[in-house]
């Protein structure tokens, strides 16, 4: 009995140890225009598939690869009469992954540039980026 009441506390004590250890994962975003769909792996391991919106005819959602700069959870775009914005992750220039009250839309085209998302998906995504960081987050938009 004594070996196993040595290896539960050393068990116990690795995982401690391992509780307090800073968060570092390496977290890639991929949305794929054509078919309306973002994947979310966490260390290469998919965590999510959500449809989106991107933009509708008329408009243009940028791709290519980049670190978000600015996480907003409140967030209100000046360019298109305040719409709501909420739980904003920012790209490039002005353009934002976040949440939409539209969510009948998602799956299609309907955005003027942003990546929509499910408010629920949203909130998720915005928190596994607060936890593990802009630096360690890739945001990649392909056709």
């Amino acid at each position: 009995m004594r070996n196993r009441s040595s290896v539960t506390v050393v068990i116990a004590a690795a995982l401690a140890m391992l509780s307090s250890l800073p968060a570092s994962a390496d977290v890639r975003v991929r949305v794929d225009k054509s078919s309306q769909t973002m994947t979310v792996a966490v260390d290469g391991w998919v965590q999510h598939r959500w449809p989106v919106s991107t933009a509708k005819r008329g408009y243009y959602t940028p791709t290519g690869s980049w670190r978000p700069f600015r996480l907003e959870p409140n967030w209100y775009s000046r360019k298109y009469d305040n719409a709501p914005m909420p739980n904003s992750i920012f790209f490039t220039g002005g353009y934002a992954i976040h949440g939409t009250v539209h969510v009948s839309q998602l799956g299609r085209p309907a955005s003027r540039g942003c990546i929509r998302l499910h408010p629920a998906h949203a909130r998720e995504l915005f928190a596994l980026v607060r936890q593990y960081g802009m630096k360690n987050t890739r945001i990649s938009i392909t056709n």
